[in-house]
């Protein structure tokens, strides 16, 4: 299989979305050349630096190999990124993650082998643990309960990975993400909060009791995290869970958003321990694998949430809604 060299290209799947463009941006300041292939269904064309030399962007389906099959040729890794962002989507409709995780990720793979690539890293998802009994939760837990199509589809997707593998000598990295923001992405609690004060500015609903905590961390962070690893760990099947030290409550971050609006809305929690069918309401990814390599966030929950928020708000221009006369 080729070796990863300076000057070999990275594919990059997903690469226009939020945490594929700062993956994608990251390589090609290393003097990287990347090829990009994105179907552009979430991910966007502006997040890429498009006049970029040595970036190539590929639009395409991954469940079409023959469109982008071109794109592996003599690269020595991939970076496979690209799936349904949305778990609530995959519960209304059940093909969506099969068909966008799983199935897609076997076509990833193959092109990796076909094109005698020997490097794939995958991102995957904290949600794979379910509803784990141990907190923080290490990579060894188990066993693994899915309780979401989209978390079963990261986690068949994974078998797959260890499986190319042991079968076809391939070194991979599986990364199972908690949860990862910036202002630039268009799906996620910060954002769903946002779009729901701009179309009513006075009552905030949520999801939940509010009583879910969870741990999140900036994009920045899981970028550094994701190239330390692959430099620093060479098993031939290298796990890491990608998350912060700590956690947030849901009804933390639903005041913070509130207050960033102006400290006017009215929170309405529609009750239940849980926000959605499939959401897991309490998670917290030990990250000690990682710290062992070097890697530490360089905010906390807190701090990420406050970060994001201050973005946001400058991106959208959000102006405090005048009091009613009265």
């Amino acid at each position: 299989m080729t070796s990863a060299r300076s000057d070999a290209p990275a594919v990059v799947t997903g690469g226009a979305g939020g945490i594929g463009s700062v993956l994608v941006r990251e390589l090609l300041r290393q003097g990287r050349p990347v090829r990009v292939i994105d179907n552009l269904s979430s991910g966007r064309r502006e997040h890429l630096p498009t006049d970029a030399p040595g970036l190539e962007l590929v639009e395409a389906d991954l469940r079409a190999p023959a469109t982008y099959a071109a794109a592996f040729r003599g690269a020595s890794e991939v970076w496979h990124l690209a799936a349904n962002a949305d778990i609530r989507r995959g519960t209304a409709d059940p093909r969506v993650d099969l068909e966008n995780g799983t199935l897609a990720t076997f076509e990833v793979l193959e092109a990796a082998r076909r094109a005698d690539v020997g490097r794939v890293r995958y991102t995957s998802s904290s949600v794979v643990y379910g509803s784990a009994t141990v907190l923080p939760t290490p990579e060894s837990y188990g066993p693994l309960l899915p309780e979401s199509l989209y978390a079963a589809s990261k986690l068949g997707a994974e078998g797959l990975v260890s499986a190319y593998a042991h079968s076809y000598g391939l070194t991979v990295h599986l990364f199972r993400f908690a949860n990862i923001v910036d202002s630039a992405m268009k799906h996620g609690i910060l954002f769903d909060l946002f779009e729901k004060l701009r179309r009513d500015p006075t009552r905030l609903e949520v999801l939940g009791d509010g009583r879910q905590a969870k741990s999140y961390l900036r994009t920045e962070d899981c970028v550094a995290a994701l190239l330390l690893a692959a430099d620093r760990a060479h098993d031939r099947v290298n796990l890491f869970n990608v998350g912060n030290a700590d956690r947030i409550s849901v009804r933390e971050i639903a005041e913070k958003v509130v207050a960033a609006h102006g400290g006017r809305a009215r929170i309405d929690y529609t009750g239940g321990p849980r926000g959605w069918t499939g959401d897991v309401p309490q998670q917290l990814l030990s990250i000690e694998k990682l710290r062992g390599l070097g890697w530490r966030p360089s905010l906390s929950s807190a701090g990420t949430v406050d970060r994001t928020i201050a973005e946001l708000v400058a991106a959208r221009a959000a102006s405090v809604p005048d009091r009613p006369a009265g």
